[in-house]
């Protein structure tokens, strides 16, 4: 007989015995089945087998400089980057996993309730930091009290209580039920990532950065700022050992040198290398170029639009952007044509997801648009900020902006301090944006549209009412009608720009036997750490 769950919908039954696999494969599941099962607490756990003794070395040529904020999941910023460390050094009660959206992970078990008032995780027996202390309740309930980065009040405000009946179980009470409870706990946010408490309240906030502790595959060993992070393999991790001793990742920011890097055997995996890098990397012998489609569009945010004294004000202006923007022509000089163009700051694949028209390259249209909203000789646009790891695809939308009269000084800034500017607020005129954190269309709503979102400057009030509206709605075709809603009021309006959902190249060494890039639906990075493999005798 098959199982009900708290939406009156019926999950997928299994045969007495049977686990999901067995008589038909993952990819038989839809993403409604996955999740369902998965929510359900029906997939099996994974013991793994214990493995031989972990040895060698992998080496990252990373993209950007490491930041110690990105060691703490309390401080995750509803962006995808710090799960580049997260999924090595920390786990979660549960996350995205192969083939799965939501897979169980310190938890072994999850049970929401009918009404959908609680959620209930059952911790994993042998779970334990790398310090040998067990995964508690207490340790779960301490990092959501003490989680602090995105969305964290919006999250916060949804639970009544958090309980611990015994050292093993935990109890998240509502105040009304919440559709997206495990998409923020265990996906958008780092609430879900469970830190020690007690190690945590010893060595105080500062010390935590400068020597983390988790529960994850690989354990800390030491970190020199803008140079290298180096991580050992941690054996007594629940899943299965890892093959790989030690990981290295070393920053080198400059793409010719990442590659250079990849080329002598430096380095076994070199992450972003674009157009003709790229095309180089390809040629290469002993070399593979691996591009991922991951969960990140890029966007140009107008971020005056609100102000009645700026150009941005005026609609007609910002979808003069839009139309002087030459989306295939930087998709095929940057990402060798992998990108796609979906004209959406929503990932393509992510729950009610709504596909907007094609975006169009039509500089005539763009300078009649500009000339009927007064200005039709352009305009000074002010300064254009960006991660400096993206400078490449600004100064290509830049001199498209040009083309058409919108002129902008290139503003480029490192992208922890980036990111830390655009949530304080503190840019103006245009930013270039993006985000591949993970979770759906309302978790980006609430994020990046609606107001109080961790980037957003301003707010449209009827696009609030209808995220508001969606947020208590348990009905999922009327919840998808109205995020639909909203993301065609957000393209009528041309709140964002959006480039393009990026195809993220890397290169892939000699060495490498599983690099674990794009295992994980949608995710940038390696991961899960625990599976990379060396070829035999590397």
């Amino acid at each position: 007989m098959g199982v009900t769950n708290w939406h009156g919908e019926r999950a997928p039954s299994l045969a007495d015995g049977q686990q999901p696999g067995q008589g038909r494969s993952i990819a038989d599941f839809t993403r409604r089945d996955l999740l369902a099962m998965t929510a359900l607490g029906l997939f099996a756990t994974h013991a793994g087998p214990a493995g031989a003794t972990p040895k060698g070395q992998l080496v990252w040529a990373s993209h950007i400089s490491l930041a110690p904020t990105w060691f703490d999941p309390a401080e995750t910023p509803g962006l995808v980057t710090p799960f580049m460390l997260l999924y090595a050094m920390h786990d979660g009660m549960m996350k995205a996993m192969p083939g799965k959206p939501f897979d169980l992970a310190l938890a072994e078990s999850y049970t929401p309730s009918a009404d959908g008032l609680s959620h209930t995780f059952v911790i994993r027996k042998g779970a334990a930091f790398h310090n040998g202390a067990p995964v508690t309740a207490e340790d779960v309930k301490y990092s959501f009290e003490r989680y602090r980065g995105n969305a964290a009040k919006f999250v916060k405000d949804k639970v009544a209580v958090v309980e611990t009946p015994d050292p093993r179980k935990v109890v998240f009470r509502l105040h009304a039920p919440w559709p997206d409870f495990l998409t923020y706990y265990a996906g958008v946010t780092g609430a879900g990532w469970i830190v020690p408490k007690a190690y945590v309240e010893s060595v105080g906030e500062n010390g935590f950065k400068k020597a983390p502790i988790g529960a994850g595959p690989y354990k800390f060993v030491s970190f020199n700022p803008g140079v290298e992070l180096v991580l050992e393999a941690f054996e007594g991790y629940w899943r299965h050992p890892a093959t790989v001793k030690h990981l290295i990742m070393k920053v080198i920011p400059d793409e010719t040198t990442r590659l250079a890097a990849l080329k002598r055997g430096e380095v076994d995996i070199a992450y972003s290398i674009r157009g003709e890098l790229a095309e180089e990397l390809r040629r290469s012998p002993g070399l593979e170029l691996k591009p991922v489609i991951i969960n990140s569009p890029f966007w140009l945010y107008f971020a005056d639009q609100w102000d009645p004294k700026s150009p941005w004000h005026d609609v007609r202006v910002r979808k003069a952007a839009t139309f002087a923007l030459d989306y295939n022509s930087i998709n095929r000089a940057l990402t060798l044509g992998y990108s796609l163009i979906t004209g959406s700051i929503v990932p393509k694949d992510y729950d009610f997801y709504w596909q907007p028209p094609s975006p169009t390259f039509d500089q005539a249209r763009a300078r009649a648009l500009l000339a009927e909203a007064g200005f039709p000789g352009g305009f000074d646009a002010g300064d254009y900020y960006c991660d400096s790891s993206y400078a490449n695809l600004a100064e290509a939308a830049l001199n498209n902006l040009q083309e058409v009269g919108i002129k902008a000084r290139l503003r480029p800034i490192e992208r922890a301090a980036f990111n830390k500017g655009y949530s304080e607020k503190k840019y103006r005129n245009i930013i270039q944006g993006g985000s591949g954190a993970f979770g759906n269309a309302a978790t980006r709503m609430e994020t990046f549209v609606v107001k109080g979102g961790a980037y957003v400057y301003d707010s449209y009030p009827d696009i609030d009412e209808l995220f508001a509206k969606q947020a208590t709605e348990t009905t999922r075709e009327r919840r998808e009608t109205i995020l639909h809603k909203m993301q065609q009021l957000i393209h009528e309006r041309a709140v964002y720009a959006p480039i393009w959902q990026l195809a993220f190249l890397n290169g892939q060494g000699s060495r490498v036997e599983e690099s674990a890039l794009g295992l994980i639906a949608g995710h940038p990075y390696s991961a899960p750490y625990e599976d990379l493999r060396l070829k035999s005798g590397a």
